[in-house]
C-alpha cells in the first residue's frame, strides 16, 4: 500500500462522513437560525426553546435522506473493498 492510496482512502472517508452528516447539520442550522431570529425579534431569551424543533428537524432530515445516505455508504464501502482487492 502506497502513501498515495492511504491519502485517497482517507480523503474519501472524510468526504463520505461530511456528505452523510450534511442533511442533518443543515436542518439543525436552518431551524436554529429561524428560531434565533424569532427570539431576537420577540426578545424571548429562553435557551431551551430551540431543542425540540431542532430534534424534530434533524429526525425529519434523517428520515428523508436515509435512502441517499445508505446508497452513499454502500457505494463507499464497495469502492473500499475494490481498492483493498487491488493490492
Amino acid at each position: 500500500m502506497t502513501p498515495e492510496m492511504v491519502v485517497d482512502i482517507s480523503r474519501d472517508a472524510v468526504q463520505t462522513i461530511l456528505m452523510v452528516s450534511a442533511p442533518m447539520m443543515l436542518a439543525g442550522l436552518v431551524v436554529g437560525l429561524i428560531i434565533g431570529i424569532f427570539q431576537a425579534a420577540t426578545q424571548i431569551n429562553e435557551q431551551t426553546m430551540t431543542f425540540a424543533p431542532k430534534i424534530v428537524a434533524v429526525m425529519v432530515a434523517l428520515i428523508l435522506a436515509a435512502p441517499w445516505i445508505i446508497n452513499l455508504v454502500v457505494s463507499y464501502t464497495e469502492n473500499l473493498y475494490q481498492s483493498i482487492a487491488s493490492f
